[in-house]
């Protein structure tokens, strides 16, 4: 009987396993993107709450990282990353955000936190869809971590939200 990583030699996955497996090596890149990414919006923002709000989900992105890294060991893929497109473009728009912002303004703050909202679904969305397959595919462990980390995605975009509504979006209202 051949191993996932044999059934994983071609670039299509043909089955739910290898589609899992191809979606595992997607979201590994974004986070580890995302690490990168971080930094410079934490550095674009003005307000303090905002800052320490990037840079607490910075370190629970490299906590999610080593999680996925748990998970490849758990079903016998070495933890490679292929490049997540739609992450890479997320990033691409927070960074035309910033640059298309006033510098220490919360109008800025305002544009980072849709950014990183739109990254948080893109997350939600994801780590939901990679929670089902591994609960289907009988693999407990990898269900288990992924759920932890869903559960950690929405909760920083609740955090997101309150943030903007409490009053990112209406301080920058009254910016101009």
């Amino acid at each position: 009987m051949a191993s996932i990583a044999d059934l994983f030699k071609t670039d299509k996955a043909e089955g739910l396993s290898e589609l899992f497996i191809a979606q595992l090596k997607d979201i590994y890149w974004a986070e580890n993107k995302l690490t990168e990414a971080l930094p410079e919006m934490e550095a674009a923002a003005t307000s303090d709450e905002l800052k320490n709000g990037i840079r607490k989900h910075l370190a629970e992105t490299e906590g999610q990282i080593a999680r996925l890294e748990q998970i490849f060991t758990s079903i016998g893929v070495e933890a490679e990353g292929v490049k997540c497109e739609a992450m890479a473009g997320l990033v691409e728009e927070g960074q035309d955000i910033v640059a298309e912002t006033q510098s220490g303004t919360l109008t800025r703050d305002a544009g980072i936190i849709a950014a990183c909202q739109k990254v948080e679904h893109y997350e939600i969305a994801s780590y939901g869809t990679l929670t089902a397959w591994a609960k289907i595919l009988g693999y407990e462990e990898a269900a288990r971590l992924l759920h932890a980390t869903l559960q950690e995605e929405e909760a920083t975009d609740v955090k997101l939200t309150n943030l903007a509504e409490t009053f990112i979006n209406a301080s920058a209202l009254i910016e101009n």
